[in-house]
This record gives C-alpha cells, sequence and structure tokens, in this order.
C-alpha cells in the first residue's frame, strides 16, 4: 500500500510517498501514535539514519529511499516534485542494541541496559528498551547477571558470532526460496582479485548472505564474522601495474638511430589531415 506523510500545514505542504505493509495503515488507525518516525544510529556506519517504530505491534521497520532524477508524484489534485519513494522494511531491533553493547564494552563490566543504551545524538534510542521480548533478544548477543532483582548485561562476542551465523543461514535460506541468483556477482568479484571460483554453489550464498547482514553491523565485526564462517579474505584492490620503461636500445634500435634522416617524412604525416584548400571570395 502507499502511504503519505505531510510536513507542515496549509497549501504548498509537503507529501512524501511511503510503501508500507497493509497492515501498519489498519494499526495507525487503532492508535493515534502507533507509527513512530524517529532518527537512529545506523549500526554500521555510525551515522543517523530514519526509522519507523511501531510501538503498537512492537515492531522496527528500516527506511530506504529509491531516487530517480526529472520525476514526480500526483497525489490527488496535487503534483509533488522529486519522486521519492520511501520503503519501510522490518529490521531487528538487536542489531541497534549491539551497536550501543559493543561500544560499552570498552568498560569491561556488567551494566544495567539504561546505562548502557544512552546516547545524546540520538536521544529516542531509549524507545528501543520498551520491546517486551528485548530481554529474550539479548540472550543471544550478551552474558547476563542478576543483583537484588536487578538484571545487568556485557557483551559477548562469541554468542553474537553464532547469532550472526544464524542470520546468515536465514538470510541464505531466503535467497534460495525467492530464486535469487548470487553467483554473477560471487564470481565477477573473483575474477578480479585472481582468486579461483568455487564449483560449490552453497559458498556463493553465504559469500552474498555475509555481505547483506554486513550492512547492519560494524566492519571489524563483519571482518570478524567472515572470520568466523571461514570465508577467503576479501579481495584488496588490485595495484596498478608498473610501467615498463625501455631503458636498454636493442641493436636494430641504435643502428636506426644513426641513420641520416634529413629529407625523411615522419610516418604521421601520410596519415594526418589533408591541408584545407583555399576558397576565394564569389
Amino acid at each position: 500500500m502507499a502511504g503519505r506523510a505531510n510536513c507542515g500545514d496549509g497549501v504548498g505542504t509537503r507529501q512524501h510517498v511511503f510503501l508500507l505493509p497493509e497492515y501498519l495503515k489498519d494499526a495507525s488507525k487503532k492508535m493515534k501514535s502507533g507509527l513512530m518516525f524517529i532518527k537512529l544510529v545506523n549500526p554500521c556506519s555510525g551515522e543517523g539514519a530514519l526509522y519507523l517504530l511501531n510501538m503498537c505491534l512492537q515492531q522496527l521497520f528500516e527506511i530506504k529511499v529509491f531516487k530517480e532524477k526529472h520525476h514526480s508524484w500526483f497525489i490527488n489534485q496535487s503534483v509533488q516534485s522529486g519522486g521519492l519513494l520511501y520503503f519501510a522494511t522490518p529490521m531487528d531491533p538487536l542489531f541497534l542494541l549491539l551497536h550501543y553493547l559493543i561500544k560499552a564494552d570498552k568498560e569491561g563490566k556488567f551494566q544495567p541496559l539504561d546505562q548502557v543504551v544512552v546516547d545524546d545524538m540520538f536521544p529516542d534510542c531509549i524507545l528501543l528498551l520498551k520491546f517486551l521480548e528485548l530481554e529474550k533478544l539479548l540472550r543471544h548477543v550478551t552474558e547476563e547477571k542478576e543483583i537484588d532483582q536487578k538484571k545487568y548485561y556485557k557483551y559477548s562476542k562469541e554468542k553474537t558470532l553464532k547469532w550472526l551465523e544464524k542470520k546468515v543461514n536465514q538470510t541464505v535460506a531466503a535467497l534460495k526460496t525467492n530464486n535469487v541468483n548470487v553467483g554473477a556477482r560471487v564470481q565477477s568479484i573473483a575474477f578480479f582479485s585472481g582468486h579461483q571460483i568455487s564449483s560449490d554453489k552453497e559458498e556463493d550464498y553465504v559469500h552474498y548472505a555475509h555481505g547483506l547482514i554486513s550492512d547492519y553491523i560494524s566492519k571489524e565485526l563483519s571482518d570478524d564474522l567472515s572470520k568466523y564462517l571461514k570465508l577467503p579474505e576479501s579481495p584488496a584492490s588490485l595495484p596498478n601495474p608498473p610501467s615498463k620503461k625501455n631503458s636498454k636500445m636493442t641493436a636494430a634500435q641504435k643502428a636506426l638511430a644513426k641513420v641520416d634522416k634529413t629529407g625523411m617524412k615522419s610516418i604521421d604525416s601520410f596519415f594526418g589531415a589533408k591541408p584545407l584548400k583555399k576558397v576565394g571570395k564569389f
């Protein structure tokens, strides 16, 4: 379904077009604050990104933008320039929580979540703590302690890699179910890197799935996951071949250099543009 988001009031109101699951439309009608656009940290880049939060259904959606030049939307009786199309796709909130858990792990101690998920740049991050199944999610990536009926958490790299491996396997299964051909992409990388192309199709799927999951984790964690999955190292940029300069002349070249070239024409003169003939005035 296509939805609109109004920004402001009055004539000239800016509207945006969204592609949302149909059930989100019903949820927003039942609850005025059912849908909420918030800005949170992107766990891969560390920069701000737009997300859609549905507290009624306990779901988080990432917002992707499709943009082309010279496109507009006809909405009712108005024309909206820009032609941007926004997609809302479900996302596991644990990827965002993982960003803060890894950051807090530098202190090397167990901490309560309200001290871990703190961000002055993106204060809406505390909304992530309102998910009902939060404790169940955290078991996949943390060690847990309970003191005086209060729970404390600490990032576990070992658990996280096991959880991410499951995510990769789930992605591989989804790619196969939807008949997504990933071999061409993986083989092109192998060609330019000089690696031998594997005949094992399963390895191609794992490579591709790892790349998709890496869009939601840090570069360091992506590299650790690659090693955990025993994938070949990603090819480094290939250096340009050094230019070869002929420092030594052959015997024929030396003999030609001694020849008297007086009155000789260069071979280029036979293939150059012919001089234009002068045309007199009428």
